[in-house]
């Protein structure tokens, strides 16, 4: 049976929405959200660096929770800056696992001296389309000194891209560690990759 033209019309408009509505974005982040993300993930952190664990025990748990809590693929790519444009997925696939890996080794080693600190969220703030949730970390017999995390969910859940740690742009500064690497390698981005593998 022929279709109508006002059955036509209504298909058309049926599909003209359906299109409309999935190039929506997803429904925007809440302030609730983000703290929560970033109330889970200092506690998080606190309960590995109070477990005693080894350290070895201790930087894969961190890299577990960088992997959860984290944009590692918006922050990899951030940080490998404008050659990640000319690279293939695969290349920018392996290179976020060695990049997750390299954070989780290099900040993981550190975090020992955070035993038995205490940590709060002090304030949010929406910004550009994301939300900047400030928080503070007391270390034993030293100032408080605060720790921002930029938390968006335009990966299709809340995450955190970026942290600023008492001032230092920590996005900023590994792109700028990366690009060292990547200069030092020719511009070679697997083997660069493979280097980070081990590095931290």
């Amino acid at each position: 049976m022929p279709i109508s033209d006002l059955s036509r019309r209504r298909l058309l408009l049926a599909g003209s929405c359906a299109l409309m509505a999935s190039a929506l974005p997803a429904q925007a982040l809440t302030q609730a959200q983000a703290r929560q993300l970033v109330d889970a993930a200092m506690a998080e952190v606190q309960s590995i660096i109070d477990s005693g664990a080894s350290e070895a025990r201790m930087i894969a748990r961190f890299e577990d929770l960088f992997d959860r809590y984290g944009d590692v693929p918006a922050i990899s790519r951030s940080a490998l800056g404008p050659p990640a444009r000319g690279a293939s997925a695969g290349q920018l696939s392996s290179f976020a696992a060695a990049f997750r890996g390299y954070m989780a080794r290099k900040y993981g080693r550190q975090f020992r001296r955070f035993a038995g600190a205490a940590a709060d969220v002090q304030g949010l703030r929406e910004v550009q389309g994301y939300w900047e949730v400030i928080s503070t970390m007391t270390l034993r017999g030293e100032a408080p000194f605060e720790v921002r995390w930029h938390v968006s969910d335009r990966s299709g859940q809340p995450r955190f891209f970026n942290l600023i740690i008492e001032g230092v742009n920590l996005l900023a500064a590994e792109r700028q560690e990366i690009g060292t690497l990547l200069e030092r390698r020719g511009g070679d981005i697997d083997r660069m990759t493979q280097d980070l593998q081990s590095a931290g």
